[in-house]
């Protein structure tokens, strides 16, 4: 009689163990993996919308245009930071500035120049929350007395937004190159920007704050003397 070589039970009961801890083994790489991947592209996309709105924030206030008088009459209006209202715009803003940052086109008869404002409004989605907006007015030569206004959502679920000025000596939370009784006629050094996210019901996340450097070239307030030809 002929005897087949087979594998005995205890044989096959390892093989089914070891087996077991490998696709143990894997499944726990496998969720890992992935649990790793969801976290990456919670952050991405969480962390996208505050890139762009600080990348907004940057080029308009580093392309800020030196201000000539006192009205918005003009193509280089006044430079206010503090809770101010603006025209064509409900609710007070931040910041109103004229900044060197509009897009040219063929379709469009406006300069590069435009007004800019950043504001928190109440939150058409979520009840109780506010959001970060952009606002626009391109045609800053319309005789009506309310500009045509676009706005642009930046930054949902913001708590409160400052900017601040710099002097050359101290920050100020205010400033109006409009009003002439102000020592505060000229551009700022630098604007500081603090964002306060709202933590959705957990703790308040770290404020993101934004420094840019105002380059731009400063008015005189010296009275130049005229001289009369007899």
């Amino acid at each position: 009689m002929k005897h087949t070589r087979a594998f005995t039970l205890i044989e096959m009961i390892l093989a089914i163990g070891v087996a077991a801890i490998v696709l143990i083994a894997v499944n726990a790489v496998l969720f890992t993996a992935l649990h790793l991947r969801n976290v990456t592209t919670d952050a991405v996309e969480a962390a996208a919308p505050v890139d762009t709105a600080m990348t907004f924030l940057k080029r308009d206030l580093a392309c800020t245009v030196t201000p000539t008088n006192g009205t918005s009459k003009y193509l280089s209006g006044s430079f206010r930071v503090g809770s101010l209202n603006s025209a064509g715009i409900a609710g007070p803003v931040a910041i109103e500035f004229y900044t060197a940052t509009g897009a040219l086109g063929a379709n469009a008869p406006w300069a590069d120049i435009q007004r800019v404002t950043y504001e928190l409004k109440n939150s058409t989605e979520v009840s109780g929350r506010r959001d970060l907006y952009r606002s626009v007015s391109r045609n800053l030569l319309s005789t009506t007395a309310t500009p045509d206004v676009a706005d642009q959502l930046m930054l949902s679920g913001v708590d409160n937004v400052k900017f601040s000025c710099y002097d050359g000596a101290q920050w100020q939370e205010t400033w109006d190159t409009s009003d002439a009784t102000s020592l505060n006629t000229n551009l700022p050094l630098a604007v500081r920007v603090d964002i306060q996210m709202n933590g959705g019901g957990r703790a308040n996340p770290a404020p993101i704050e934004l420094v840019v450097p105002i380059d731009s070239v400063s008015r005189t307030n010296m009275v130049l003397a005229s001289s009369t030809v007899n």
